[in-house]
């Protein structure tokens, strides 16, 4: 290390050598390295001279800190560009698990405030209470109270109301939706969806060769009642899928007059409606009606997950109908998923007993407070982009003022360990590409001062288009 000749070259010295480090600890291996006084002992350099070097390859995102632990390096992700062949979902989610990253990309409500300790409490409970169950007596649509519950939460009239049996839970949603599509013969058929739209959802309906028709979301949160009509005149179409509240990932609240002529349209053309009530818990106002409440319920299914407002300890999707039965029976039934019924009598429980609907004023109010503090910061600190303001939800959807290439500020932020969601992620023709989906909950990087001041420069410096 000696031989570097001038002392301020040293600190590339080092960086080379640390780079080797990374390099040599494998394709999927997460490496502590050493020390400053360690690494200064070795290379006989100053401490001073190694923490520069490490400050190098902390803002390139290829190393990272823990507090009284040590740097680390993670040698198995290389970031690729979303416009270079490789899927920008796929780049998103990678990059998203890797250590030290600041994940604005996130859609994860329930992280603010979980309720798995007293969920995995009722659990324990149970256990106690019930004996294991033989494999023959569990349930493929899911534990009979929790399916119980879920109808009665649903019921809201004499005439919208939903039996047991009406209901059909999955291990997650991703197999709720991949059934639904199977039972109702999506395959090559004409779908109608509000735009922009959960990726989950668009890339299934796109692997199910789906023909998918968008209908972007307005400024006011509505969307064209004389498209929709047009489209149901002069499309096939097998079915629309819509919001039942809030409209994600642009937080938009309906106004219900809208919601009901929507109603009163798809009535008239007896279509079918399949209801996104994801997000429906996360409404600010949490009393919102739903658009079920105005539709014709034997045209009508409803899917949900509790993941959103629960947390991880909960992760199923559920489905209600009332048409299909020996089918969704079959297909769940074929499908085999292994579910805890324990887990979904201790669900069952925290809907029946009161907690969840105390856990959701509390969730509302702190993910509001979060929303507020970061649309805040982009008022302050940023003068390029174009709030959409939301009405629930964990997330803000906003706009660049400046037509930009989304591909490039993603890449530039990605170098300095943020991760965005590019509105691209929420069409499947190439709409919002102007637009990104930000979350305040990151449990990466604390300052998020200097995030959206990093955000506000990589939108400046992109090329526009």
């Amino acid at each position: 290390m000696k031989t570097t000749g001038k002392d301020h070259f040293v600190y590339q010295a080092v960086y080379r050598y640390l780079t080797l480090l990374i390099s040599e600890a494998g394709r999927s291996a997460t490496l502590r390295l050493p020390s400053l006084r360690q690494l200064a002992d070795r290379l006989n350099v100053s401490i001073s001279t190694v923490q520069y070097a490490y400050s190098l390859l902390e803002k390139e995102g290829r190393v990272y800190s823990i507090a009284k632990s040590g740097y680390y390096a993670q040698a198995s992700i290389t970031p690729e560009s979303p416009g270079s062949g490789s899927d920008l979902l796929e780049t998103v989610y990678v990059n998203a698990r890797r250590p030290g990253m600041c994940v604005l990309s996130a859609d994860d409500p329930a992280s603010l405030q979980p309720l798995d300790s007293p969920l995995l409490m009722l659990e324990r409970e149970l256990l106690r209470q019930y004996p294991r169950q033989p494999q023959w007596q569990v349930q493929p649509c899911g534990e009979l109270e929790l399916r119980t519950v879920l109808a009665a939460r649903y019921t809201s009239s004499t005439v919208h109301c939903w039996q047991a049996d009406d209901v059909y839970i999955g291990a997650d949603l991703r197999g709720v939706l991949e059934i639904l599509i199977a039972v109702l013969g999506l395959r090559r058929t004409t779908v109608v969806i509000e735009s922009p739209c959960d990726w989950v959802i668009l890339r299934l309906l796109e692997a199910a060769e789906v023909h998918v028709i968008e209908l972007p979301m307005l400024a006011e949160g509505v969307i064209d009642l004389q498209q929709l009509e047009s489209l149901l005149n002069s499309e096939p179409v097998r079915l629309v899928i819509l919001s039942s509240v809030l409209s994600m990932p642009r937080g938009s609240l309906m106004p219900d007059v809208h919601r009901q002529a929507i109603a009163r349209l798809l009535g008239e053309h007896g279509s079918w409606v399949l209801e996104n009530d994801c997000y429906s818990e996360l409404d600010d106002n949490g009393d919102t009606p739903r658009l079920r409440d105005y539709l014709d319920p034997d045209r009508l299914l409803v899917f949900s997950s509790f993941e959103k407002f629960i947390g991880a300890e909960a992760p199923y999707g559920f489905v209600l109908s009332r048409h299909w039965r020996s089918e969704l029976q079959r297909h769940f039934l074929l499908r085999a998923f292994r579910l805890s019924p324990i887990r979904q009598k201790a669900i069952a429980r925290l809907l029946s007993g009161g907690r969840l609907d105390q856990h959701l004023t509390v969730l509302r109010r702190l993910l509001k407070e979060r929303r507020t503090h970061l649309i805040q910061l982009l008022r302050e600190r940023s003068d390029v982009l174009q709030i959409v303001e939301p009405q629930g939800g964990a997330t803000v959807w906003v706009r660049s003022l400046r037509p930009v290439d989304m591909g490039d500020v993603f890449q530039r932020l990605l170098k300095q360990q943020i991760i965005i969601a590019p509105g691209e992620l929420f069409s499947l023709r190439g709409l919002h590409a102007h637009h990104l989906r930000l979350s305040p909950l990151s449990h990466g990087d604390p300052d998020l001062t200097s995030v959206v001041g990093l955000l506000s420069d990589a939108l400046r410096l992109a090329p526009g288009e």
